[in-house]
């Protein structure tokens, strides 16, 4: 019998954007390098997907079954290293790469995963 392959995981993450940048922080991501596109493909960020308010708040949405190999695949790569440096002047108080300086959000709810449990418990 072979395994059944494991769901990717959620990941949601915090950063500040200067607030006078936010317009061509958008502009930036609109247009991503290709090559950063497939780069992040190829190193399981799926679904991948960042929201910036007009006051800079900047959170990010992704799924992946490996956080830490996602992260250092992303890492071992020349055009990040190009695209953070490129980025680093959009954000607040960072004094490393966004990508190495994020906070993690914990997910606190599920609406699949807890339809997903209710609709497979057992019945009494």
């Amino acid at each position: 019998m072979g395994t059944t392959p494991t769901q990717p995981t959620p990941v949601c993450f915090r950063l500040r954007v200067r607030p006078e940048l936010v317009p061509e922080y958008r502009a930036r991501h609109a247009a991503v390098w290709p090559e950063m596109l497939e780069a992040l493909a190829e190193s399981g960020w799926l679904d991948y997907r960042i929201f910036v308010a007009d006051d800079g708040t900047c959170v990010g949405t992704f799924r992946t079954h490996d956080l830490g190999a996602s992260l250092a695949g992303m890492a071992a790569r020349d055009v990040n290293s190009r695209w953070q440096a490129e980025m680093q002047p959009f954000f607040e108080g960072l004094d490393r790469p966004a990508d190495e300086s994020f906070e993690l959000i914990p997910l606190a709810f599920d609406l699949g995963a807890q339809l997903e449990a209710l609709h497979h418990r057992p019945r009494s």
